[in-house]
């Protein structure tokens, strides 16, 4: 089994201003600039050979080259459930066509249909059980975050990896944007 997820990585200036915004929040477990990525599909923990049927159909995905922003931020959860912070991306229709077609693709390799709804973000701090009103500064503070505009022409299926400091992850396939 391994765990994977097809996602588009940050580049290096832009995680650069993000790791800037990483303190003031007690017991947030800050992300690493390389695992900084926005999620087009979770796919999980699946087989080797669903993993290449996956990987096959994740050929065939396309749409051109993406111009992207982040703007925002926000939290996962609420109250003392809340569990992560992130910074979002600014909506891009181009970036939900792909996440639809990566979408089509999972379930073309035998994959169940992801329910959530799609909230493009990058993650940048695991949480515990936090204070609420700690949450709440950190992201007033941060709220009016804005990155310029970056160019993504390619986007990859990673895997997961648990460690003792946290997940890591690896890419497995880059797939062109053409």
């Amino acid at each position: 089994m391994i765990r994977l997820f097809a996602a588009l990585a940050i580049p290096e200036d832009i995680g650069a201003d993000l790791v800037a915004r990483q303190d003031r929040l007690p017991g947030a477990r800050w992300r690493p600039p390389e695992a900084f990525h926005i999620t087009l599909r979770f796919i999980g923990d699946v087989a080797e050979n669903v993993a290449a049927d996956l990987d096959a159909e994740l050929t065939t995905v396309g749409g051109g080259p993406l111009e992207l922003s982040l703007q925002g931020v926000g939290a996962f959860g609420e109250g003392a459930d809340i569990h992560a912070v992130w910074a979002g991306v600014e909506e891009n229709e181009g970036l939900r066509r792909l996440a639809r077609a990566c979408e089509v693709a999972a379930r073309r390799a035998g994959l169940k249909p992801d329910t959530r709804a799609y909230k493009p973000h990058v993650t940048l701090a695991y949480l515990r059980r936090p204070n609420p009103a700690e949450v709440a500064a950190w992201i007033q503070e941060n709220n009016l975050l804005r990155s310029e505009p970056f160019r993504v022409t390619s986007f990859g299926l990673y895997s997961s990896w648990q460690s003792d400091q946290g997940s890591w992850y690896w890419a497995e396939r880059e797939y062109p944007l053409y």
